[in-house]
């Protein structure tokens, strides 16, 4: 037996989340590798699953935690074996496939990557999916070419999990970032992990003008809907918007002008189905370039039996930075 987050829908249509015992026959048939979770995370996504505020969870019963690290305790897959220490993050784990919100699971082995040298299961879930999203989002804005001397790079949702390592990762990489935040309490925050200004959200938040001042060299943007309308309404000539995030819509009320008039790109990040030399390219740099001490400043660990009173909090923004997940309490 051991214990998990299990998810079931009730008869009205609600979702009915409990932390509860789980006999190891329950686990998917559908894989190849059993895996011991040592830590796991909460993600916005996980917060929508547990608190049923959005249809990401299509099968039922379901364990939800789209993220997971720990240790290989049987492969059937040629690539893995008992002992091997390993990262998971999407691929419809904690959607369509039980999740790692438990302490074990049962995994596809394409899935998984290994843990790089040196990081521990702790702290790969403390930079978690959004951790690693923040780093695509860095390394698509420099693949475009904006680099550290290109100009000021604006993050949005700074204080949340994406915002606050994209933050760390930037200003480590001799970044001017503007970080925007509805916390301004948090600036001290913000600026401990780099950020040379912070803005209150509200700036960007409203229905603006399809083009302002341009200001920005790039943005990471975690937000969406009219954020990300006036962030790239801002952004300069051959600029570029890493999008990651939806925290305030799906929508997109803006116009075309900044693309064919100033030539701003709009970057899709995916980290769901991300490719895996994507991934482990990601994994690497988070390894060598996120600065332990800032880690640190952004992580808050709990228990799994703490898990469901986050999830309602992570939505409603009062989460600062990454909740990693111990679940063996």
């Amino acid at each position: 037996m051991y214990n998990a987050i299990l998810l079931d829908k009730n008869e009205d249509g609600s979702t009915n989340a409990r932390l509860t015992q789980l006999d190891e026959a329950q686990l998917p048939a559908d894989g190849d590798v059993t895996v011991r979770i040592d830590y796991s995370t909460i993600n916005f996504k996980d917060g929508l699953a547990i608190t049923g505020k959005s249809p990401v969870v299509r099968k039922w019963p379901m364990v939800p935690g789209i993220d997971g690290a720990g240790e290989v305790l049987s492969s059937s897959h040629p690539d893995w074996k008992a002992g091997d220490a390993f990262v998971l993050n999407g691929w419809g784990v904690g959607e369509v496939h039980m999740g790692c919100l438990a302490q074990r699971a049962r995994l596809k082995g394409d899935w998984l990557i290994r843990r790089p040298p040196g990081m521990s299961a702790r702290s790969a879930m403390a930079i978690g999916t959004a951790g690693y999203t923040a780093m695509l989002c860095v390394m698509a804005l420099q693949d475009h070419g904006v680099g550290s001397d290109s100009g000021e790079i604006l993050v949005t949702g700074a204080s949340g999990g994406v915002g606050s390592v994209a933050v760390a990762l930037l200003a480590a990489a001799g970044y001017r970032v503007v970080a925007s935040s509805g916390k301004l309490d948090e600036a001290d925050y913000l600026t401990s992990l780099g950020a040379a200004e912070v803005i209150d959200r509200s700036q960007l938040s409203a229905a603006g003008k399809p083009l302002q001042k341009e200001r920005w060299a790039g943005v990471v943007d975690s937000v969406g809907s009219h954020t990300l309308v006036n962030a790239l309404a801002q952004v300069r000539y051959g600029g570029a918007v890493a999008a990651c995030g939806l925290a305030q819509g799906l929508d997109l009320p803006g116009s075309v002008a900044p693309f064919i008039l100033r030539g701003v790109s709009l970057l899709g990040i995916d980290s769901v189905m991300a490719p895996r030399a994507r991934r482990e390219e990601a994994w690497r740099r988070l390894a060598q370039e996120l600065r332990p001490e800032a880690l640190e400043r952004i992580t808050t660990e709990i228990g799994l039996a703490e898990v469901l009173p986050h999830a309602a909090d992570i939505l409603q923004g009062k989460v600062r930075g990454r909740l990693v997940v111990d679940v063996s309490r």
